[in-house]
């Protein structure tokens, strides 16, 4: 695997700062032990679980306290950032957590119609847990999952706030007659993760702190995974010649009117997220990888093109070209952010299983 030394310094480093706690740097420590072990009690109480997972690593993100909570009808998987991971594999992912019997919903937190879609499917759970004991008043629901998975804000965009039950676990209620209350935990990880490819990939969505990885380690890592996809070339045509004018002089030249003069004067070259260094960031990206005569699959081949496209990229970001790690942070920094937002392709990192009867 071409990736493969990138993925063993990033378990390294994640699994040495999970002996530390988090007293010590690291993300493991008495708080997080606390709120599992307050959760582990709780579960066999609850009417439903929702296990909250994030929809570009649907297995590396699974919540490990619930590996021997069997009751399938009494768990939903909730893929949420399914906008951020590749379209075409969340009807897949969905068909293939129903042939291991569990029910799987893939939500787009940021999106109000996709959320309501979400509450009409959740009460018509309820409704069907309600016939089994129909002498049941309440019905409690637990939201589960990991860091960085925004079980924060699928429950604000659902619930309202009530009452807390513990200062770890608070209680919200979100129906009356019957009264359907969520219960909302901390999001917790594992205090070992054993595996360096689950260890590197939540790293790269954001579940573990940069810090604890090095964010150049964690850009590098998702432009291994760039390139050895077939995501850039969906930026073909943003590609130009070298007597081609670029894409910031054109626009400069073409807003000549008051009008578009404005919008001119709302461009920051520092501010990375804009329009137009986007443009820019993707086509580099394009332009690197189209015109790379080596091996992708060869580690050392890769780590070269790597090495070219954070050089070249300090360019596109309009980062000044400094000697030394600060440039290079910077450059490590804005690419993340752009493809945590989706900015650079839908990614899902996670490979189906094959080693079951799964027709795809």
């Amino acid at each position: 695997m071409a990736t493969a030394t990138l993925v063993r310094r990033m378990g390294t480093a994640v699994k040495q700062a999970a002996k530390k706690g988090s007293s010590g740097g690291g993300w493991y420590g008495p708080h997080m032990a606390a709120a599992s072990r307050a959760i582990a009690e709780r579960i066999p109480l609850v009417d439903l679980v929702l296990e909250v997972r994030d929809a570009r690593i649907p297995l590396s993100s699974e919540y490990e306290q619930l590996r021997d909570y069997t009751s399938s009808s009494r768990k939903i998987i909730v893929m949420n950032k399914m906008d951020l991971a590749n379209r075409s594999q969340i009807k897949e992912w969905i068909s293939y957590f129903g042939q291991q019997n569990c029910i799987c919903y893939a939500v787009n937190s940021h999106n109000k119609q996709n959320i309501k879609e979400f509450l009409n499917f959740l009460q018509a759970r309820v409704r069907e847990l309600k016939k089994t004991n129909p002498y049941s008043y309440t019905t409690t629901i637990m939201l589960v999952g990991i860091p960085n998975v925004e079980k924060g804000k699928l429950k604000h965009a659902t619930v309202s706030p009530h009452p807390g039950e513990t200062k770890d676990i608070s209680s919200l209620k979100i129906g009356s007659h019957p009264n359907v209350y969520v219960l909302d935990t901390p999001s917790v990880l594992p205090p070992e993760i054993l595996d360096d490819e689950v260890c590197s990939k939540l790293a790269l969505t954001g579940s573990i702190r940069d810090c604890l990885v090095g964010e150049r380690e964690i850009a590098q890592y998702f432009l291994a995974i760039l390139n050895l996809s077939d995501e850039y070339k969906k930026w073909a045509k943003l590609t130009v010649n070298k007597d081609d004018r670029t894409f910031l002089d054109h626009k400069a030249e073409c807003l000549s009117s008051p009008q578009l003069g404005k919008k001119q004067k709302r461009q920051y070259p520092t501010d990375h997220t804009q329009d137009f260094i986007v443009h820019d960031v993707r086509r580099t990206l394009f332009e690197s990888i189209s015109s790379f005569h080596g091996n992708m699959e060869d580690e050392k081949d890769l780590s070269r093109l790597i090495e070219t496209q954070f050089t070249s990229l300090l360019e596109a970001f309009r980062i000044p070209m400094e000697v030394g790690e600060e440039a290079q942070n910077k450059v490590a920094a804005k690419l993340l952010d752009l493809y945590r937002t989706g900015r650079l392709g839908h990614y899902t990192l996670d490979p189906i299983p094959r080693d079951t009867q799964w027709p795809f």
